[in-house]
């Protein structure tokens, strides 16, 4: 079993995952098929995007560095697995972006989202259902 490596594509503010393009294509292959080896994720790559495999497998050695990745060797075989979880590199995405857009603040971001984007009587309903459980909860900690 391959040693735990440092993540260095964190951001230390939050310890947040930061992921480029790229990478979240891998991920998300990764994420579905684990483990998977190169060859894998490149052929599903290829069905939406064609993509090289020697570009897949820099990129995916790349994010064994950053501590994304790790490596699993079955003799010549290489098998990727995955260091960060979904919600992991979705929080990581989230917080960049609330960062860049609106300076970090929540409230603006979805008043941005109900204002500007449109929420279906569904969408709105399944807000409020959220928010009253997480009030719930806040109340029933104290």
């Amino acid at each position: 079993m391959p040693k735990p490596r440092k993540i260095t594509g964190l951001n230390p503010e939050k310890n947040a995952v930061e992921l480029t393009e790229a990478e979240w294509g891998i991920m998300k292959v990764v994420w579905d098929k684990e483990p998977c080896a190169a060859g894998t994720v490149q052929e599903t790559l290829a069905q939406s995007r064609d993509r090289a495999y020697s570009t897949v497998k820099t990129t995916m050695d790349r994010m064994v560095d950053k501590g994304f990745l790790q490596i699993e060797r079955i003799r010549n075989l290489q098998l990727f697995r995955s260091c960060i979880s979904e919600v992991d590199a979705r929080r990581g995405e989230f917080r960049k972006m609330l960062k860049r857009a609106f300076d970090g603040a929540l409230t603006p971001m979805m008043q941005f989202l109900i204002e500007h984007e449109g929420l279906s009587k569904e969408e709105a309903s399944r807000l409020r259902e959220l928010v009253n459980v997480k009030e719930s909860k806040k109340t029933n900690r104290k």
